[in-house]
């Protein structure tokens, strides 16, 4: 199990998960490695030298052709493939519902089901933001949040437990299917062209399922979005900040959110384990950094907080020797919030006084807020429905 913390209000601790994942009785081959696609082979009887011609033509099914089930896979033989299906699926999490932007953008609520029974599935919420130049989808590594951000509707969930790998790339093949974006597509472009570690949880403590999920999504006989393509979010989880970079050599994203450490206490409570020094440091140790891979660092804007341009300044100030851009993030309202979002003059002196500095510093534009979408909106609402509410809900997914 992996350590996640108290309410930013209290004592920080370590604590796990409330639940732990329960594979149902055919288990989906969705988010196994290659290793483990052998040994599931070995397990129905397919010879030690036919499985590795059989994993590269299930990796090519499953990843690159999207299949929703062995019958699809042609090149298989028919005894193999009844044998599969006897045995796992190729399933991959239940779209409850999908949200339309007026912009354009996604949002689906997914459904994970947990064994075989209904009761404890619990969903995540995965967001497809289309742009003129890309599509960036937005994904989820826990069900719920370990960390109490202050300012982050995801983080007034209860942390549930977390996602495994194959409920991690299920989603990018959930978003490829809605948007019929697999290698069949006639014009042969892409719609996902980017991954966003960014939807609900904290990605690095769930370290090793956020890891096996993008080697597979950054693999070129697959799903094959470039690592370049891919970053991955962090409140600051200092101790696999760099791990990361070594293991999975993704783009690295930071919250930040403040620059003195007793108001980040208050926005993002990890600081009070990892503070601002500890943080900086491992981002500077992070591994491939440089002018063309630089680390972004987030930084939400908060009215009469955290954007004075004293702010601005020491954020500058803390830096240096970064390869590093800054982020600027319009607070996106949800309901209840105590925060508002600074106005846009003040975001526009703040971002000045940074680019003047010598640091990229966009401003983000806010999508989805209509369909509370945009970033720190992410909430899976239907934990307060009732199950006929629920029910109904994924019936008018499946009409779609």
């Amino acid at each position: 199990m992996q350590p996640t913390t108290e309410p930013h209000n209290a004592i920080l601790v370590e604590k796990t998960p409330l639940e732990t994942y329960v594979p149902p009785a055919k288990p989906s081959l969705i988010g196994l490695s290659r290793t483990e696609l052998a040994d599931r082979l070995g397990e129905i009887g397919v010879a030690p030298a036919q499985r590795k011609m059989r994993v590269q033509q299930l990796w090519h099914w499953l990843y690159f052709r999207g299949a929703q089930s062995f019958d699809d896979m042609t090149s298989i033989s028919k005894g193999i493939r009844a044998e599969l299906a006897q045995h796992f699926t190729v399933d991959r999490p239940e779209v409850v519902a999908e949200q339309i932007s007026n912009d354009g953008t996604r949002k689906w609520l997914l459904r994970l089901p947990s064994g075989d029974n209904v009761e404890r599935a619990h969903e995540v919420e995965c967001v497809y933001i289309p742009e003129t130049d890309r599509g960036t989808l937005c994904v989820s590594s826990q069900v719920g949040c370990t960390l109490n951000c202050s300012f982050c509707h995801t983080g007034t969930q209860r942390l549930v437990r977390n996602l495994t790998a194959g409920e991690i790339v299920g989603q990018i093949m959930v978003a490829r299917d809605r948007l019929n974006d697999w290698a069949d597509r006639e014009d042969g472009t892409r719609r996902v062209t980017n991954i966003v570690m960014m939807g609900m949880g904290e990605p690095l403590y769930n370290f090793d399922a956020v890891r096996d999920a993008l080697l597979i999504v950054g693999d070129n006989e697959g799903i094959g979005i470039s690592r370049r393509r891919i970053t991955l979010s962090t409140s600051g989880v200092v101790p696999n900040i760099v791990r990361a970079g070594e293991e999975i050599g993704v783009m690295l994203a930071i919250s930040l959110h403040a620059v003195r450490d007793e108001l980040r206490n208050e926005l993002v409570p990890l600081n009070r384990k990892y503070p601002i020094k500890e943080l900086l440091q491992a981002c500077r140790d992070y591994p491939g950094a440089s002018n063309a891979r630089r680390i972004t660092f987030e930084y939400v804007m908060l009215k009469g907080v955290n954007d004075s341009l004293d702010d601005a300044k020491l954020l500058v100030k803390m830096l240096k020797g970064i390869h590093a851009k800054i982020n600027l993030i319009p607070f996106n309202p949800w309901p209840g919030t105590a925060y508002e979002c600074s106005d846009w003059d003040q975001i526009e002196k703040f971002s000045e006084y940074i680019f003047n500095a010598g640091y990229s510093s966009p401003v983000r534009t806010p999508r989805g807020r209509d369909i509370l979408a945009a970033c720190g909106q992410l909430k899976s609402e239907t934990e307060k429905l009732s199950a006929r509410e629920r029910q109904a809900l994924r019936a008018m997914a499946m009409t779609d």
